[in-house]
C-alpha cells in the first residue's frame, strides 16, 4: 500500500502594515514608544522575528524603513509602498501579487500588546485549514488586520478582480472569500486608533504595582 504523504504547508511570510496617516491618533502610531522599549514598529518586528520566518514591512513612510531596517534582522524585506494610498486592500493586494504561493501572516502595527500566543494560535488554525483566511477574533469583534492568507491563485484573483472594480474596503471583499474566525485573547488584539485608548488597563487585584 502506497504511503500517504500530507501536502507541504506553503512558506510563510510575515507582513507588517505600516502605512496608515495615523489621522485620529495626532501622531505616528509607529514611532510611539512601546513600554517593553523602542517603538510600536520596532516591537512588532521584533515579535514576528520569534517566528524564524521572513518578514516584510510595507509602509509609505521613509523613516518606518529606516528605523525597521536599523534593527538588522536577516530575515527582514523594507518595501516602501507607492500610490496610491488607500487603505489596506490595496496593500495586501500588493503583497499577494508580491509573494504568490506564500502564506502571509498579516499583522498590523497598532496593536501593542499582540503576543506570540495570539500569532501561533492564527498558524495553529491556518495549518488545519491552509486554503481558508483565518481571522482574528476578539470577543463578537473580528480584527481583519489580523489574519492568515494564503496566497493562492484564487485568492490573487479575486483581490485584483475586486481592486479594479474600485473595491477599497477589506472587510467588503473578505466576506465574499472563504474564511473562519479565530478566537483569542481579546486584550492581545486591543487597536489603538485615537489617544484615549493608549491609557494602560486596569491592573487585576493583586497585581497592583509597588510604592
Amino acid at each position: 500500500m502506497p504511503r500517504y504523504h500530507p501536502a507541504p504547508q506553503p512558506s510563510l511570510r510575515c507582513c507588517l502594515l505600516s502605512g496608515g496617516a495615523s489621522l485620529r491618533m495626532g501622531q505616528d502610531k509607529a514611532l510611539l514608544p512601546h513600554a517593553e522599549g523602542g517603538t510600536w514598529l520596532e516591537r512588532t518586528l521584533r515579535l514576528l522575528a520569534e517566528l524564524k520566518a521572513p518578514i516584510t514591512l510595507l509602509s509609505r513612510w521613509p523613516q518606518h524603513l529606516t528605523l525597521a531596517k536599523a534593527l538588522a534582522l536577516p530575515q527582514l524585506e523594507t518595501i516602501q509602498e507607492p500610490p496610491p494610498w488607500e487603505g489596506p486592500l490595496l496593500a495586501v493586494h500588493r503583497l499577494v501579487e508580491r509573494y504568490p504561493g506564500e502564506r502571509l501572516l498579516i499583522t498590523p502595527v497598532d496593536m501593542p500588546e499582540l503576543n506570540a500566543a495570539a500569532l501561533h494560535g492564527l498558524l495553529s488554525a491556518a495549518a488545519a485549514a491552509p486554503q481558508t483566511i483565518q481571522l482574528a477574533q476578539g470577543g463578537v469583534q473580528l480584527q481583519p488586520l489580523l489574519a492568515v492568507l494564503p496566497a493562492d491563485a484564487t485568492i490573487r484573483h479575486h483581490l485584483a478582480m475586486a481592486v479594479a472594480k474600485g473595491e477599497r474596503r477589506l472587510q467588503s471583499w473578505l466576506m465574499e472569500q472563504r474564511w473562519q474566525a479565530v478566537p483569542l485573547e481579546p486584550q492581545a488584539m486591543r487597536n489603538c486608533n485615537r489617544p484615549e485608548e493608549l491609557q494602560l488597563r486596569a491592573l487585576p487585584q493583586g497585581d497592583q504595582p509597588q510604592h
